[in-house]
């Protein structure tokens, strides 16, 4: 079984993919709806979050994780690897697709600001400066926005403020560097207009698991989607978002009680 989780939907992004390449495999997910948004958190914090989450699904019988949150991965999957032994794959901005592509020499990564901060990106993003004109634009509440629902006028306002510098840069290639992001890419595109080309790594990634997954990749073709926020919350969201109803059920979604913030503190003062 493949475990997968983010702060939210963001990931159910990645997890479509997951499901498209893996059409056998038991994928669990996780959307930790109670304690997001992620991209605020202090590094310590987020990482006692991930471990938590991380160890509960191997506790569920899962042989592989996903981290599908860019600011999870950002900070927190180097020490997932250290600690657990089975395989980790996080997601990444796809810098290198955008530099080898941009036409202008300029390229923009849409990010939380916690993501733009952490050392893992500014290594990857340095390796292309020399070359190329990389912006760092921080998209800040954006992925809180998005989990609000597409109805949210705080999109289009995030949105609209974002493409303005990307315009004023001459940008033209965007990374999408959250996994919500692919959830309001069409509005995006059309603020930003077709001569700029938006890379969003979610099949890469999905691909990368599927090359790795062996046994985590045979199973039944089951998909659980569980959430430690509001149960009526995460269906009506994927009801909401045509990208996640034309792969994902209201049926598919559970409550997940014993990884809510209370059931982590007790868990802890328990240890």
């Amino acid at each position: 079984m493949i475990g997968v989780f983010d702060s939210g939907i963001g990931g159910l992004t990645v997890l479509q993919w997951i499901r498209q390449r893996l059409p056998q495999a038991d994928l669990l997910y996780i959307a930790d709806q109670a304690y997001a948004p992620y991209g605020p958190k202090a590094s310590d914090v987020l990482q006692h979050r991930c471990d938590f989450i991380a160890d509960w699904l191997l506790g569920q019988g899962c042989t592989m994780l996903v981290v599908a949150c860019n600011t999870a991965t950002a900070h927190c999957i180097d020490a997932l690897r250290e600690r657990l032994s089975v395989d980790i794959i996080g997601v990444e901005p796809g810098i290198k697709l955008a530099a080898l592509g941009t036409r202008s020499g300029a390229i923009a990564i849409l990010a939380t600001e916690n993501t733009l901060a952490s050392s893992r990106y500014q290594q990857l993003a340095y390796r292309f400066n020399p070359t190329t004109r990389v912006l760092n634009q921080p998209c800040s509440g954006l992925a809180d926005a998005i989990e609000q629902g597409p109805a949210s006028g705080q999109i289009d306002i995030i949105l609209a403020g974002c493409a303005t510098a990307m315009t004023e840069a001459g940008v033209d290639r965007v990374v999408l560097g959250c996994t919500h992001y692919p959830l309001v890419q069409d509005r995006l595109q059309r603020l930003l207009g077709n001569a700029v080309q938006l890379i969003d790594t979610g099949e890469a990634i999905a691909g990368e698991v599927a090359r790795r997954a062996g046994a985590a990749g045979l199973g039944r073709g089951s998909t659980r989607l569980m959430t430690t926020g509001s149960l009526a919350r995460l269906q009506h969201l994927i009801g909401a978002y045509p990208q996640l109803s034309d792969h994902f059920l209201a049926s598919q979604c559970e409550s997940a009680p014993d990884l809510s913030v209370q059931a982590q503190i007790s868990g802890s003062s328990s240890a």
